[in-house]
């Protein structure tokens, strides 16, 4: 059974940097598509960032962002640690949300930050919140 634990949230300032955990148990991080989603009170879920990693070569991650996060959001796994991260710089008051880390059953290279379907399994949540 596929579990998702999130960290790492907090309160910063805009210009501040904060580096989000979601501990996951029960998926593959080999052929497996992961994500961090987000959602602002009186807003629809968005999605953030995706990384999918191909069981034919994992050494490479094959990676998507929303284009209001590209150059300050990084996505990132740890297969050892069976940790996926969302570093985040440059933070702004537009940032401020819950942010979920989601597991795709099926179809995993179909994995992109454009949208949610597929996304089945999901953590409890962080919250992010920057003050101007």
């Amino acid at each position: 059974q596929v579990q998702l634990v999130e960290s790492g949230g907090g309160s910063v300032q805009a210009g501040g940097s904060l580096t989000l955990s979601c501990v996951v148990s029960g998926y593959s991080f080999s052929n497996g598509c992961m994500g961090w989603f987000r959602q602002a009170p009186g807003k629809e879920r968005e999605g953030v960032a995706t990384i999918f990693v191909s069981p034919g070569d994992t050494t490479y991650a094959d990676t998507t962002y929303a284009d209001s996060v590209k150059g300050r959001f990084t996505i990132s796994q740890d297969n050892v640690k069976n940790t996926l991260y969302l570093q985040m710089n440059s933070l702004n008051p537009e940032d401020t949300a819950m942010y979920y880390c989601a597991t795709k059953g099926r179809f995993p290279w179909l994995c992109s930050a454009r949208s949610s379907a597929g996304f089945d399994k999901w953590g409890q949540g962080t919250q992010v919140t920057v003050s101007s």
